[in-house]
């Protein structure tokens, strides 16, 4: 039945997420809405507003067992119901923002996947009917999240026509200038979260790459990170980039990316071991304008 249940605690983190992101741009998610070109346009604040009151009323719903079925129904609803705004949107061949998370991200195969993954959730948590808390709910529940996002995440990247930045192409994150050394012939940016536990793994393989100047970047909230490097007693350079992910078609972190001194992608990939970090930096220049194949 843990199978099973924990699906309320994955549900209700999105349902909290996706209502607090979207009320913060509420025009902006009214705007996507009006491009799915399904209700009037003077109705459009209306359905902003009542999706997110949907959402709220659903993820209250599913903290307290003696509602947590009818909270799994009418996520399940939901869901159902944006899957079928966006199958008319790739019917009719509409570009139109998703406004899922607050964002902007074109509907496609990636948010087609990520909701249905998550109407799957819905259903699991009504068949389970009723289930009091308890801690494992937690680690499975992210378990899900993990498994709900990444496929999404890196179909989005596929559709893109790549997975990372490719070689030869320019990186656009501009670093802090005191992150950059003249002696130095390359940079290393490292891109990390703070509920990475991969990421804190390898922060101290970042921080020795001594041959390049490293720059941390991240998409997440800048407090949140610089809080989380601070306990992990990193002080790296740091870039936030909320964009820099979907921008570059990158899955997940850690994730590193080495560039000349011009900003010219000298190799990429993923980064979650020390091997994988030596293997990109093989690539490093040997000397300021000459680069190693």
């Amino acid at each position: 039945m843990i199978v099973l249940s924990s699906a309320y605690t994955a549900l209700t983190a999105v349902l909290l997420y996706a209502a607090v992101s979207k009320a913060r741009d509420l025009s902006g998610f009214a705007a996507d809405i009006a491009g799915y070109r399904l209700i009037p346009q003077r109705l459009t604040v209306v359905a902003a507003v009542a999706v997110v009151m949907a959402e709220l009323a659903a993820a209250g719903l599913l903290t307290a067992p003696s509602t947590q079925r009818w909270g799994a129904l009418l996520a399940a609803a939901l869901f159902a119901a944006f899957l079928a705004a966006m199958a008319s949107v790739l019917w009719r061949g509409l570009s139109v923002g998703c406004g899922c998370f607050g964002d902007h991200g074109l509907v496609g195969a990636a948010t087609m996947t990520r909701t249905g993954l998550l109407a799957v959730l819905a259903v699991m948590a009504t068949v389970a009917g009723p289930s009091p808390f308890a801690p494992v709910h937690l680690l499975v529940g992210a378990a899900y999240l993990v498994l709900t996002f990444a496929p999404a995440r890196l179909i989005g990247a596929v559709e893109r026509g790549r997975v990372g930045p490719r070689t030869g192409t320019h990186w656009d994150v501009t670093p802090p200038a005191v992150a950059l050394t003249s002696e130095r012939p390359g940079v290393l940016y490292a891109l990390i979260a703070p509920t990475c536990g991969l990421c804190s793994a390898m922060l101290p393989a970042f921080v020795a790459a001594e041959q390049v100047d490293v720059v941390l970047v991240s998409a997440e909230e800048e407090g949140q990170v610089r809080d989380y490097l601070a306990a992990q007693g990193v002080g790296l350079p740091l870039v936030i980039d909320p964009g820099v992910f979907d921008r570059h078609g990158i899955p997940w972190p850690p994730y590193a990316v080495l560039t000349d001194r011009q900003g010219v992608v000298l190799a990429a990939g993923g980064a979650a071991e020390p091997a994988a970090l030596d293997a990109l930096l093989a690539h490093v220049p040997s000397a300021p304008g000459r680069t190693r194949t």
